[in-house]
């Protein structure tokens, strides 16, 4: 890991100038385009994902500039491959969430026109749990360093927490592979999510527009609604488990990690509506996360000896999910049963 200064030091108005584009965004988001509850077109995610990948990379320019500026133009090109890869590394893992969130709103019927606010809900949770994971995550890192030692003949400073942290993404990459979509008779009504809901309020049978609590014979419930937004918070908990890890692999500065971490997240309520209806078009997705997943494995395990860069890493990253991405369309999955 590289021991230049974070961009915290060179520029901290960066901070409050990424903070204000997220509250304004999405305060438009939910307030301007979508304060009425309705189904997304094909043609308003094309828009939003457009905007969001654009902002995206607008800021990997940002960061580019800051540390061209403060350190020269080679360190510039490492924090800006390190972004870049950061940020690819976690939509395209975040992409696998897609699978699960169209099974978790079969599961619980949930009307089409209310799932931009239920994935609205979720991204909140995200941005919250997501700061948590990856500073707490660094600061552990940091912390976690074993002396200096000769391993093969070489000095080298082995991590504890990189080290597990690697064995995981491996095991977690082979366990992924050609495992299919096991969820597919999942009872999602009686994962933690739901039952964390169902703990604090009684829940209520059916749906009551896009409000979260109704009152019947008196009584303040829940709705389904609210349900389902535990359970996708869950879902992504569970999600960030594979990708934070994955992305500690590229870069020890927090700003850079979180940042590029909040930008693919939130497109990918865009990306949801996009894909939908053609998720059974990168069948071969997973099969491309898990390979990612397991190099990243790799890359952590071999870091003490072998330092594989960013612009490198981000290659090899892009090269797996394009060809994932061709093999999909070359050899689509069949679709069976009735389309929703």
């Amino acid at each position: 890991m590289e021991q230049s200064q974070s961009i915290l030091d060179l520029h901290p108005g960066l901070v409050w100038g990424f903070a204000i584009t997220v509250v304004i965004m999405l305060l438009l988001d939910l307030g301007v385009f979508n304060k009425k509850s309705h189904e997304v077109s094909s043609k308003e995610a094309t828009i939003w994902s457009v905007v969001w990948i654009s902002l995206s990379m607008v800021f990997s320019g940002v960061v580019y500039w800051v540390f061209n500026q403060a350190e020269g133009h080679e360190l510039a090109v490492e924090k800006f491959t390190q972004y870049q890869a950061a940020y690819w590394i976690e939509k395209a893992l975040s992409v696998d969430n897609l699978f699960v969130f169209i099974l978790v709103f079969g599961f619980f019927k949930v009307p089409k026109h209310l799932h931009h606010k239920v994935l609205f809900w979720g991204i909140i949770g995200a941005l919250i749990f997501r700061a948590i994971f990856i500073f707490a995550g660094i600061g552990l890192i940091n912390l976690t360093y074993l002396p200096e030692m000769n391993v093969f003949g070489e000095p080298v400073k082995i991590n504890i927490v990189m080290t597990l942290f690697g064995l995981f993404l491996v095991y977690a990459g082979i366990k992924s592979w050609g495992e299919g979509q096991d969820d597919d008779n999942e009872d999602f009504g009686d994962t933690p999510g739901a039952k964390l809901i169902k703990s604090f309020w009684k829940v209520s049978d059916n749906y009551d527009g896009d409000k979260f609590f109704t009152v019947q014979n008196g009584i303040k419930m829940a709705t389904p609604l609210l349900v389902v937004v535990g359970v996708i918070e869950f879902t992504d908990v569970l999600f960030a488990v594979d990708s934070i890890p994955a992305i500690f692999a590229i870069s020890n500065d927090p700003f850079i990690l979180y940042t590029s971490n909040i930008f693919a997240i939130l497109g990918l309520r865009s990306l949801y509506f996009l894909l939908a209806n053609f998720i059974h078009m990168f069948s071969k997705l997973p099969y491309g996360l898990a390979i990612i997943l397991a190099f990243i494995g790799v890359k952590m395990l071999i870091a003490p000896w072998i330092h594989i860069s960013s612009p490198v890493s981000l290659g090899i990253v892009g090269g797996v999910l394009l060809i994932s991405v061709l093999l999909s369309i070359m050899f689509p999955e069949k679709v069976t049963g009735d389309k929703e």
